[in-house]
C-alpha cells in the first residue's frame, strides 16, 4: 500500500483472496489496513467478503470431481455411488469451519452424491484418515477426496499424502484424489465481483447460494418467485405473523440486505 500512496492512489478496496473467513480475514487483513490508515493520513479503504462457496466455485468443484472419476460431465445418476470428502484448511475458528459444511452440503444438493462429508487437513477435527474412516461407516466404497483449497501448496500435499496413505491401508475401497479450484475464469470473475461490491458499498448480506436468487441444480424453478408468509407444521412453537422479513421479490443481481 506504501508504494501505491507513493503513487497517488488515496482509495483502496481489499478483497480476502481466501475461501473462507478465518483469522486471517477477519482479523490480521484489516489490522493491517488499519495500520496503513494511520501511516497515510488521507487514504480511505473498503473490504469485501471471502469468496465463500460462491455457485461458480462450486461449479468449479464439481468438474474436478468429474475429471478425477474419469473426464467429462457425469450426471446425478452417474454419482449415485459417489461419497465426496471435502477437505478444507482446518481453523481454531468454529465459523470458518462451518463454512466449509456449508460449501458441503451446497455441492451435495441436486448433484447426485451419494454424500459429501467433510474432513480437515489442520486445526480442527476430523481429520483426513477420520474423514475417510467415517465415509466406509456409511457405507461408501467408491471415495473422492476434494480438496477446498485455492492453490496447490503444502496443505494440499498433504491432503494427497494423507489420502493415498489411507488408500493402501483399505484396499477394497476405491479413493481417488481431485484436484484443487485453481486459477480458472470463475475464479476471476468471482474476485471481481467482490471487488466491485466493495468498491460500491453492496457489502450484502451473503445471498450467493439463495435459491430464489441462484439457479441451483434441482432447484432451478425456485428462481426469482415471490416469497410469502410461511410456518413451519412440524415446529409447534414456530409462528410467523405478517410478513416474512426476508424478502426475495424479483431477486436482481444488485439485491441488498
Amino acid at each position: 500500500m506504501g508504494e501505491l500512496v507513493e503513487r497517488g492512489v488515496r482509495r483502496f478496496a481489499a478483497v480476502p483472496l481466501m475461501l473462507v473467513s478465518a483469522g486471517h480475514a477477519k482479523g490480521d487483513i484489516p489490522a493491517a489496513l488499519a495500520r496503513e490508515k494511520e501511516r497515510h493520513p488521507g487514504i480511505s479503504y473498503t473490504y469485501g467478503r471471502p469468496l465463500g462457496p460462491h455457485p461458480s466455485l462450486l461449479n468449479v468443484l464439481e468438474r474436478r470431481l468429474d475429471d478425477a472419476l474419469g473426464g467429462g460431465p457425469r450426471t446425478p445418476q452417474d454419482r449415485a455411488d459417489v461419497t465426496v470428502l471435502l477437505v478444507g484448511r482446518g481453523s481454531t475458528d468454529p465459523d470458518a469451519n462451518a463454512e466449509v459444511h456449508k460449501a458441503a452440503r451446497l455441492l451435495w444438493e441436486g448433484r447426485g452424491y451419494a454424500g459429501v462429508e467433510t474432513a480437515f487437513v489442520s486445526l480442527a477435527a476430523p481429520d483426513v484418515p477420520s474423514g475417510l474412516d467415517r465415509c466406509v461407516k456409511l457405507g461408501a466404497r467408491r471415495i473422492v477426496v476434494l480438496p477446498y483449497f485455492l492453490f496447490t501448496g503444502i496443505l494440499p500435499d498433504r491432503v494427497r499424502q494423507q489420502t493415498e496413505g489411507w488408500a493402501a491401508a483399505h484396499p477394497e475401497v476405491e479413493v481417488r484424489s481431485a484436484d484443487v479450484i485453481g486459477p480458472e475464469p470463475e475464479l476471476l470473475d468471482l474476485v471481481m465481483e467482490r471487488y466491485r461490491e466493495a468498491v460500491q458499498g453492496d457489502l450484502r448480506m451473503n445471498c450467493d447460494s439463495c435459491v430464489y436468487r441462484i439457479a441451483l441444480p434441482g432447484f432451478e424453478d425456485k428462481v426469482g418467485l415471490p416469497q410469502q408468509p410461511h410456518f413451519h407444521p412440524d415446529d409447534d412453537g414456530h409462528h410467523h405473523h405478517g410478513p416474512h422479513g426476508h424478502g426475495h421479490h424479483g431477486h436482481a443481481p444488485s439485491h441488498a440486505h
